[in-house]
């Protein structure tokens, strides 16, 4: 008997002595599909572990270069990519573009609002920073395409994150917000989304694996995960779109 459990003993080391913790920081509103895209990664990779930490992006870089032992980071907009790339925090070669999304204009479900012209009657307006979140820049811009960015600009009660502003226009302490569209769903009995609103820059996600990361290897095959085919199927069950 004794020799029968030391050699299942042994047989465990292996594995045990193989697995591995991988932190991914990513944008806030990566959280529903990327929990589920970590736990198929984890299905495929048995005794591995992914560590998951949502944030807006630019806050989530400034973790990244005060030494927080992130693995993968993964952005809303190209700017915080480029923010990162800039202070040297990324591998080099593994940044990628890997999904797409879009901006839309949501509402209190009973509000009638429906279009971005309405929004000067309107008394708060919620977005990101766009100092510091990705959906803030994106908003500023197409406001300012539209030429009514001055008019509205002082209506804004700005976000911590895209989901923080989602959350202000559910309780109705704003009368409308612009959030992307695969967050909706987190709301979907709350709000309501109106408007896709056009944007000159795309709105699109890269992935990168860290300069500093501690699994390295591990965090290649995520960023990897999340472009093939089985990665994408869960991203675009949440929404997202191709690259």
């Amino acid at each position: 008997m004794y020799r029968k459990i030391l050699a299942a003993a042994l047989l465990a080391l292996p594995l045990c002595a193989g697995a591995a913790e991988l932190t991914v920081s990513a944008a806030a509103s990566l959280t529903n599909a990327f929990k589920e895209v970590a736990q198929a990664f984890e299905a495929v990779n048995p005794g591995d572990k992914v560590l998951l930490n949502f944030a807006a992006s630019d806050p989530l870089v400034q973790q990244i270069a005060k030494g927080a032992p992130v693995d993968v980071f993964a952005a809303a907009d190209q700017d915080a990519m480029d923010k990162a790339a800039n202070l040297q925090l990324l591998a080099a070669g593994t940044r990628r573009d890997f999904v797409s999304n879009k901006v839309v204009l949501v509402v209190p479900t009973g509000s009638r609002i429906a279009t971005l012209a309405e929004l000067r009657g309107a008394t708060r307006l919620t977005t990101g920073n766009p100092a510091s979140v990705p959906i803030g820049r994106y908003t500023q811009e197409a406001l300012e395409q539209a030429g009514l960015w001055q008019a509205l600009a002082p209506k804004f009660v700005y976000g911590a994150s895209v989901r923080q502003s989602l959350d202000y226009v559910a309780r109705g302490e704003a009368d409308a917000g612009f959030v992307y569209a695969t967050d909706v769903a987190a709301q979907k009995d709350k709000v309501k989304a109106v408007l896709t609103v056009p944007t000159a820059t795309p709105v699109r996600y890269p992935i990168a694996v860290t300069a500093h990361a501690q699994q390295a290897q591990l965090a290649r095959r995520f960023v990897d995960f999340a472009v093939s085919g089985p990665g994408q199927a869960i991203l675009a069950r949440h929404g997202f779109g191709k690259p």
